[in-house]
């Protein structure tokens, strides 16, 4: 009798984090430290600064999840997710930061897979994160987006 074989956990989750301003990948990379939750492996982040470098980074594959700051500049994180979606097969999940509760439709406009608030949420952000690398993984990817909040980095 033949055993059916699950298929391999990987042993760490590849995250990237797109935003021009330093001081925000810090505090994504802070907030999700280096474990998301206790049944999932641990996370390595990859910062970057520029569009070029993270499409550069997609198209290579092996990320787990890509969350984007929609304050970006040139590029903002919307506009560049509206492009990942149209570009690349089998793309990771994509996470918008937003600081406008209105900039919530312009989210949805993207085809991110979530929307998170900024300010950075360390108790959100971890949990919304880890819950769309599970659906990605298990092949139920839905948009589980959160209400942003009403504070802006401006």
């Amino acid at each position: 009798m033949a055993r059916r074989r699950e298929p391999a956990k990987p042993v760490r989750l590849d995250l990237a984090v797109y935003s021009d301003d330093r001081t925000l990948r810090d505090q994504v990379r802070q907030a999700l430290g280096g474990l998301l939750a206790d049944d999932l492996p641990p996370a390595t982040m990859v910062e970057f600064a520029t569009a070029p470098a993270l499409l550069a980074a997609v198209h290579a594959g092996g990320l787990d999840c890509v969350i984007l700051d929609a304050e970006t500049t040139p590029l903002g994180g919307m506009g560049l997710a509206h492009q990942l979606r149209d570009e690349v097969k089998n793309l990771p999940p994509l996470v918008l930061l937003v600081a406008r509760p209105v900039d919530v439709w312009l989210a949805a406009w993207s085809k991110a897979d979530a929307v998170a608030p900024l300010p950075v949420d360390p108790i959100t952000l971890p949990v919304l994160v880890a819950g769309v690398i599970r659906q990605s993984q298990a092949g139920t990817l839905q948009n589980v987006t959160l209400e942003p909040g009403a504070a802006s980095r401006h």
